[in-house]
């Protein structure tokens, strides 16, 4: 049995519906009933929390494999940690960890939370594989679409510096792939997509897709953390995010090579086609009304 834990997040759904398609039975785990009656067929859907170690225990009863996915939050070590712990207690033959991009090497930010989960989980003598992607297509419309749709404008404390974006979709193939360790087994993915733009770059794609002007306004580091408290995000995710950004003005974002489309045999998603599919996400509010 294939547990999901984080089944009904960003990355987590992608993963229960790319098993699904493939018929096979599995199990995913949900924080509430109300989740839960949205799980796929093929899907059994069970209630735990990351931070209820005698519900973890009930939701691996029975599972080899487990996909281990937690948001991006600062609990996310402990969080964690309580299912790797869990998942030895409970015999657990091979686990794929959710990581990401800049876990081998950068000390900072979200990187740092996961590469001490790395650790953990290769401490324990389990079977895994880690996956450590780069930053997903989807949080191009979650990040930047809501500003673009009021102002034709998004902001960012980024210059010049191109990130290769991963469609979710072909991150949830290679994991499905790895719950099934074989060759798998032991390997850490750094995941790229297949081309790396840069923000000047993406205003001019999302303006011909949603056919309206898009700018791209570099700010200072110091206006962009302002603005985002002044939204009303905390702190801590405000400092995180803009040491992120740190991160891939270095260059360590804008790579590419082929191992993704060795891992998913096949091209894997490009931006312009999530772009056109989501065209609508960027269209100013009167025409989305």
């Amino acid at each position: 049995m294939i547990l999901i834990t984080g089944a009904s997040g960003n990355v987590g759904k992608a993963v229960v519906r790319e098993l699904a398609r493939k018929e096979a039975k599995f199990r995913g785990m949900y924080r509430s009933q109300e989740e839960a009656a949205k799980a796929p067929a093929g899907c059994e859907p069970v209630i735990a929390d990351f931070s209820d170690k005698a519900s973890l225990r009930k939701a691996l009863d029975g599972v080899t494999a487990v996909y281990l996915v937690c948001s991006p939050i600062p609990q996310l070590v402990e969080l964690e940690s309580n299912v790797v712990d869990a998942c030895k207690e409970s015999g657990v033959k091979h686990v794929v960890l959710n990581s990401a991009l800049g876990a081998g090497d950068y000390g900072r930010s979200f990187p740092s939370w996961h590469r001490k989960v790395e650790d953990k989980l290769k401490s324990t003598g389990m079977s895994y594989t880690i996956l450590r992607p780069n930053g997903f297509m989807q949080n191009i419309a979650v990040f930047y679409a809501p500003s673009i749709r009021k102002e034709g404008a998004f902001y960012q404390a980024m210059g010049d510096a191109k990130v290769s974006h991963i469609d979710v979709g072909d991150v949830a193939a290679v994991a499905v792939k790895s719950l099934y360790p074989g060759a798998h087994a032991g390997k850490t993915y750094e995941l790229f997509g297949p081309e790396a733009v840069s923000n000047e770059d993406l205003a001019k794609r999302i303006s011909k897709v949603a056919g309206r002007t898009v700018k791209f306004v570099d700010i200072p580091e110091s206006a962009q953390r302002e603005a985002m408290l002044g939204m009303g995000m905390p702190e801590w995710q405000v400092t995180a995010l803009l040491e992120l950004q740190q991160y891939y003005k270095q260059g360590d974002g804008a790579r590419t090579d082929g191992l993704l489309k060795s891992l998913i045999g096949q091209d894997p998603a490009t931006l312009d086609q999530y772009l056109q599919l989501n065209a609508k996400e960027f269209r100013d509010q009167a025409a989305s009304a």
